[in-house]
């Protein structure tokens, strides 16, 4: 098992990762919160992992904080959830969000979550309302970067994979792009403005 990666960041194409550790390139998936805070691609990172093995695939999570990991870990013990829904709720909420909106029951604000629907949301709520608490850690902002040459397409593509909709990605990022942004603050906009 792969608990932790240390090497030099070879690529950053949101959410994938590849970190290169002694000549070797490993691609792993990460939520936006690690993706934001990462250093531009060159500098060496320590990503905690989840390694997981199914029948017909391998594949590894990348985390710069053990509480990430932690939450992403919990949230695959509800039933109905895997891994992209876990992804994609730490992409659209700090752990302390999170925490706050499963402890006041938000089942609203968390079925706006891709791939989490009422239900869903009500297990969750259920299931994770005594453990969240433990978990939940503020996570600092996202840190500056050169900005892309289509930082509204790197986005784009990237909300895509997190499960939205084209025409809600594109209404997303609409409504959330301002000149000179980045990709990693429009996506970050546009996940808060899909969670009101």
């Amino acid at each position: 098992m792969i608990g932790r990666l240390k090497g030099t960041l070879i690529s950053k194409q949101p959410p994938w990762l590849v970190i290169d550790v002694g000549g070797v390139g490993y691609e792993l998936e990460a939520p936006m919160s690690t993706v934001f805070d990462l250093p531009e691609t060159g500098r060496e990172v320590t990503l905690f992992t989840h390694y997981a093995a199914k029948e017909d695939t391998v594949a590894l999570y990348g985390f710069l904080r053990e509480q990430e990991r932690a939450l992403f870990r919990a949230l695959q013990k509800v039933s109905g959830i895997g891994a992209k829904t876990s992804l994609a709720v730490l992409s659209g909420a700090s752990a302390d969000e999170f925490a706050r909106l499963v402890q006041t029951g938000d089942i609203a604000a968390l079925t706006r979550i891709p791939g989490i629907g009422k239900k869903t949301a009500e297990r969750i709520v259920v299931e994770l309302r005594d453990r969240v608490d433990g978990i939940a850690l503020a996570l600092p902002s996202a840190s500056g970067g050169a900005v892309p040459k289509d930082p509204i397409a790197e986005a784009s593509v990237a909300l895509q994979q997190l499960g939205y909709k084209p025409a809600e990605v594109a209404r997303l990022v609409k409504e959330t792009s301002e000149p000179g942004d980045t990709a990693e603050s429009i996506i970050r906009k546009a996940l808060k403005a899909a969670l009101r």
